[in-house]
This record gives C-alpha cells, sequence and structure tokens, in this order.
C-alpha cells in the first residue's frame, strides 16, 4: 500500500474526477477506486456546502466590477447568456432532471462546477448531496473498471 500514490490518486479526484482513474492505474483496483470516490466525495462536500457562498461572492464581485466601470464612464458589454455549455446543463436539467445533474455534472464538468451547479438548481432538496456521492462511487467504478480492462 503506497499512500503517497494513493494520496496523489486522492488530491486528482478532488478536482478532475474523470483522470483520476488514470493516475491510479498502477494501483490495485480496490485501492484506486477508494481513493477516486472518496476524493471526489470529499471535494464534492466542500464546493456543494460552500456553494451558497461561492455564488453570493460571484454576484458582489460582478456588481462591484459593473459599478467600478460605470463610474469610470466605460460602457458595460453584457456576456452572451446562452453559452454551448449553458444549453448542454439546462438540456440535462430538463431531460434527466436532478439525477442527470447530480450523476454526470461532476463527472463531465469538473466537481467544483458540477457540485455549485447541482447546489444552485437543487440545493434546498435533502437529496441531493446524497445522490451526488452516490454518483461519485458509480461513476468511479465504472471508470475504473474500464481503466483496469484496457490497461
Amino acid at each position: 500500500m503506497d499512500w503517497t500514490y494513493i494520496s496523489s490518486v486522492f488530491l486528482v479526484a478532488t478536482f478532475k474526477f474523470m483522470l483520476a482513474p488514470f493516475t491510479g492505474s498502477g494501483l490495485p483496483f480496490w485501492e484506486n477506486y477508494l481513493a477516486c470516490a472518496t476524493g471526489g466525495s470529499f471535494s464534492a462536500g466542500v464546493f456543494y456546502f460552500s456553494s451558497e457562498l461561492i455564488i453570493h461572492y460571484v454576484h458582489n464581485r460582478k456588481i462591484k466590477k459593473h459599478e467600478r466601470l460605470e463610474k469610470l464612464g466605460k460602457t458595460i458589454v453584457p456576456k452572451k447568456k446562452f453559452t454551448k455549455t449553458n444549453r448542454m446543463i439546462i438540456r440535462i436539467k430538463h431531460n434527466l432532471g436532478i439525477y442527470g445533474i447530480c450523476f454526470w455534472a461532476p463527472f463531465f464538468l469538473s466537481i467544483p462546477i458540477g457540485c455549485i451547479i447541482a447546489a444552485k438548481f437543487y440545493g434546498k432538496l435533502k437529496k441531493t448531496y446524497p445522490l451526488i456521492v452516490l454518483g461519485m462511487f458509480i461513476n468511479g467504478l465504472i471508470l475504473c473498471g474500464i481503466v483496469y480492462l484496457i490497461f
């Protein structure tokens, strides 16, 4: 049991869950799986429960930036609201609902962004965080299985 190798897989899984099983392909299957799943779940907990603070901080920062630009007399160019990523997220929300957002947004985007999106849409529901953690464990099992079948 190589703790430095396991901790590196854990740290990779905290931010980019999809790549973590590939970095731990030298470990035994269950060590790689548990390091990926616990790293993803830990990061999901941190970002899910702090998402309200993050959203509030970003909103206040945006307001202050607009006020600064208005004081300087510069014109404010509004950003596009419907980007490809936003359309994909809304399509997942409408088609798959809470399960799609909780299982797939942290997996395909990244854990911080996916958990903040899940908390923004479904933060009031008590089952949101357990679904995110369940998604981490299921996605980790599938991804580690694919990695060990290939390598």
